[in-house]
């Protein structure tokens, strides 16, 4: 029974990745996902044009970071945190772009 509760106290994603029954390549998937939601959130609001260099260090420092959010992210909700955020950003890259767009056809 103690692996139910372990099961019951899984994040989404480490849930639906199975990382208590498949723990080495439900840590891997889960591992990527929140690779690619990371990216994805400083993709949309933080990232400016850098050169090479610093765009691989930036990158570097990511997946280094996201290597502690993987294991935070077993139980908390970290992959859900970065899809919700990722979901505001797109809706404001969305409202900024046709707010440009409207305003470019009114000048």
């Amino acid at each position: 029974m103690p692996n139910q509760t372990v099961h019951d106290s899984l994040s989404f994603f480490a849930a639906l990745y199975q990382v208590d029954q498949h723990p080495k390549l439900g840590m891997w998937l889960f591992y990527l996902t929140i690779v690619a939601l990371s990216i994805l959130v400083y993709k949309l609001g933080f990232a400016k044009k850098l050169p090479i260099f610093k765009s691989l260090v930036v990158y570097a420092f990511l997946l280094l970071g996201c290597t502690l959010l993987t294991f935070l992210g077993i139980f908390l909700p970290i992959g859900e945190g970065l899809v919700i955020a990722a979901l505001i950003l797109i809706i404001y890259k969305i409202r900024l772009h046709n707010q440009k767009k409207s305003e470019a056809q009114n000048s």
